[in-house]
């Protein structure tokens, strides 16, 4: 099922987020009925036909989540920063999105932790407008234009202010334009409403395709990344609220145990059977693209869930770098995610 933004923000309740966040923990994510036996678990995926999320609607497709007793609904938002902000109003149970949010949140007071890591890599690329690439392709030319990014807010926002700032450049030299992906991203591009832009796959492949974009900046294996951004950046993850995840462990032990064996079985297959298990309109009309950008970034994905040794470290020094909300702040990263639960689903998997 697919929940529109505008549909969720209606439904979000007047009061403010401080006041959502000390509901009861399972009042509005969890039920279960003797009849089905099965738990009920709302997660919002900041994207949910975007590869870098591709396990959460995998673990669907290869009936995993009901192996754990759980009934799973998977709703849909543009963004990462749309998906925290309906967790912290307690209208889901997690979101999968990436860690850097747990960073972001907890520099603003808000406790949240990535249970089981889906990425050791974000997955991204920046695309540059085929007619410019030798110019945009350096980020240091990206002083005065337009930057596409998918959200304000968003992980591809922290990493197009990051390669900027690591270019020499300060956050008023340039503008971020939230496009979307897909068919938004690429009218931008094809347009000139943006010069540059991160995005993911099976957007990147289309644009590849239709000569309107070149690779710029690869995101999508750990040594890429590493090169472009000094350390590593473990990213999609599933992330709930800290004080809901302590009162539902039985709960969030069922979700990883699916997730993390998801990931195992991606791991022994082939790109093309993990395309043949997804929805067909996943494809976006073309499913050998859709294939081709599996193949191009399976490195991204975890073999096991366990976020990466020092990982976390390097993610809070990029956020620090620009960000105002971060920079100057104590943060606790041992509150921003947990092994506990991963842990024991590969030794049950």
């Amino acid at each position: 099922m697919r929940l529109s933004l505008a549909t969720l923000l209606a439904a979000l309740p007047a009061a403010p987020l401080a006041l959502a966040l000390v509901a009861a923990p399972a009042a509005l994510t969890l039920s279960a009925t003797a009849a089905q036996a099965q738990t009920k678990v709302k997660i919002m995926v900041g994207g949910v036909d975007k590869q870098i999320y591709l396990p959460a609607k995998l673990a669907e497709q290869l009936g995993y989540y009901k192996e754990q007793g759980l009934d799973v609904e998977l709703f849909n938002t543009t963004s990462g920063q749309a998906a925290a902000t309906a967790l912290l109003a307690r209208e889901v149970a997690g979101v999968v999105g990436f860690y850097d949010h747990t960073i972001d949140l907890q520099a603003k007071g808000k406790f949240i932790t990535s249970v089981v890591q889906f990425a050791v890599a974000p997955g991204e690329t920046v695309l540059v407008k085929a007619d410019e690439a030798e110019k945009y392709s350096n980020p240091a030319n990206w002083k005065g234009q337009a930057l596409g990014v998918t959200g304000l807010g968003s992980a591809t926002d922290f990493l197009t202010r990051y390669l900027a700032s690591r270019a020499g450049l300060q956050n008023q030299d340039y503008t971020l334009v939230p496009v979307g992906a897909g068919d938004t991203f690429l009218a931008a591009i094809q347009q000139g409403k943006i010069v540059s832009g991160m995005t993911t796959e099976p957007t990147v492949q289309r644009a590849l395709a239709k000569n309107a974009a070149k690779v710029a900046i690869d995101l999508r294996t750990p040594e890429k990344t590493r090169a472009a951004l000094g350390g590593d950046y473990p990213a999609a993850c599933l992330y709930m609220d800290r004080s809901f995840m302590e009162a539902n462990k039985d709960t969030a032990q069922k979700m990883v145990n699916a997730l993390v064996k998801t990931l195992k079985w991606m791991h022994s297959h082939s790109a093309e059977e993990i395309a043949d298990k997804m929805p067909k309109d996943y494809y976006a009309g073309d499913k050998a693209l859709y294939v081709k950008g599996l193949e191009d970034g399976r490195a991204q994905y975890s073999p096991d869930g366990l976020m990466p040794a020092g990982a976390p470290d390097s993610v809070l020094k990029v956020l620090a770098t620009f960000s105002p909300n971060v920079k100057g702040k104590t943060i606790d990263l041992s509150k921003t995610f947990t092994t506990e639960f991963v842990a024991k689903a590969n030794a049950t998997n």
